[in-house]
């Protein structure tokens, strides 16, 4: 179990006082000038020496991505942008540090836009993030009063900004360069790569866009060191990360843990257990909704981390949990999915447009038995035409939990057809 004395986030839960005041006697904006001193070359390297990786979702090494910021400038400004839209269903890690935690952010922004040679920091926050917004507005405009952001930030000579916007809810902002197209005014629709954000992102400009956890560690993990940071988890799934449990667990929770801890530890020591002990476990999606879900006896020996996910050809995601006990009607769970991932498509590409709404149609059919046997491997090969075949991820998102469900519960939906036809529930259905 993670020592409190290793926690980056002090205070998650909001026990403590989360003004400038509070963040500094907790150890934030602790010796802030004397890291920039030491160069934008010693923060990126160090960052990626900590192997830290992104924390939104597709574990992209942090330190790298900073490095694909130009090193000099060709008279256009370069942009640090923040995502903080975490629409991700069940994902609820950042919203915890931007309501009690708001200064590791605000520090971390400054820090990681010096290590970029950005000029400002943008925040794009969910727009149901109420209360979220007013305490980061709070904590940004403490620090501009207190001089460490904004004009010769921290004493330091350099001059850095940060900026808070609103989004308006939609989950495709999620998408860094649909989030760019939003900030910038625009409906939010992924833009095609190449060119890539690190050249021409922000108002055309040289820009990095990183999930809130990403930017938040930073300047901890330069504190404390690199090999610190790295000395947690499993070689390439380094660090300490929010993980976030919801469903049918005892206690719902957001908590700090070295990365690469089981599964089954995670949910005995945080979440207080299965409801109905583990006996009664059905399934579990690993990290937000788009992660293709996970049958019970696969959750056994489950390491939490990037490769320990891929193995079970599931993925680590924002390492939020959704725990379903026995229940849990599974069809209908992955069919709920396949609603809101085609309510939240942009439309832009025809396969996520036409086929996420196909998959959600023929889901409704699975979940009620009204279906024939063989739409089962139609709609697995629908997926695999939507999947890959998207400028951005949300096809990808769309087509996973469904090929999850195939591949595990395959018997229960063949089960639920022989049912409705028969009008008898076979032993399977019955259990």
């Amino acid at each position: 179990m993670l020592a409190d004395q290793d926690r980056i986030f002090t205070n998650i839960y909001g026990m403590h006082d989360r003004s400038l005041a509070g963040a500094r006697k907790r150890g934030h904006w602790d010796g802030t000038a004397e890291l920039l001193a030491k160069g934008r070359d010693w923060i990126v390297s160090e960052v990626k020496t900590s192997g830290l990786r992104g924390r939104g979702g597709a574990g992209f090494p942090t330190g790298m991505k900073w490095s694909f910021m130009p090193k000099e400038s060709d008279g256009r400004p370069s942009y640090l942008v923040v995502n903080a839209d975490e629409s991700e269903p069940a994902t609820c890690k950042d919203r915890e540090i931007m309501r009690h935690d708001p200064h590791t952010l605000v520090e971390g922004c400054l820090v990681a836009g010096f290590g970029m040679g950005a000029i400002a920091a943008y925040i794009y926050i969910r727009g149901e993030f109420i209360r979220e917004r007013e305490a980061l507005q709070t904590a940004i405009d403490e620090a501009y009063d207190a001089g460490l952001i904004g004009k010769n930030a921290c004493g330091s000579g350099y001059d850095f900004d940060v900026y808070l916007h609103h989004g308006a809810g939609a989950y495709i902002c999620g998408e860094e360069t649909a989030l760019l197209e939003s900030l910038e005014g625009r409906k939010g629709m992924p833009r095609m790569k190449p060119p890539f954000p690190a050249n021409t992102g922000l108002y055309g400009c040289p820009t990095t866009v990183n999930n809130v956890e990403s930017i938040a560690v930073a300047p901890t993990i330069l504190r404390r060191g690199a090999s610190w940071f790295s000395s947690f988890g499993r070689p390439n799934n380094a660090g300490v990360k929010l993980f976030a449990m919801s469903g049918h667990v005892n206690t719902p929770c957001v908590v700090e843990e070295s990365m690469s801890i089981s599964m089954k530890e995670l949910i005995e020591k945080h979440g207080g257990g299965i409801r109905g002990g583990w006996k009664n476990l059905k399934a579990i999606i690993p990290g937000g909704a788009s992660c293709p879900i996970l049958p019970a006896d696969l959750c056994d020996t489950a390491i939490m981390d990037y490769d320990g996910m891929r193995e079970l050809k599931s993925s680590f995601g924002t390492a939020c949990m959704i725990v379903m006990d026995q229940n849990t009607d599974v069809i209908k769970a992955v069919w709920r999915l396949a609603k809101f991932f085609k309510h939240e498509s942009c439309g832009q590409c025809t396969p996520c447009r036409e086929g996420t709404g196909w998959m959600m149609r023929v889901m409704d059919r699975l979940v009620t038995g009204d279906a024939e046997p063989e739409e089962i491997d139609m709609l697995l090969d629908v997926t695999k035409q939507v999947e890959g075949h998207t400028i951005c991820a949300l096809g990808d998102a769309a087509a996973w939990p469904i090929q999850g469900l195939i591949r595990h519960y395959r018997n229960e939906i063949e089960d639920r057809i022989k049912a409705k036809r028969t009008g008898r529930v076979s032993a399977v259905a019955a259990e």
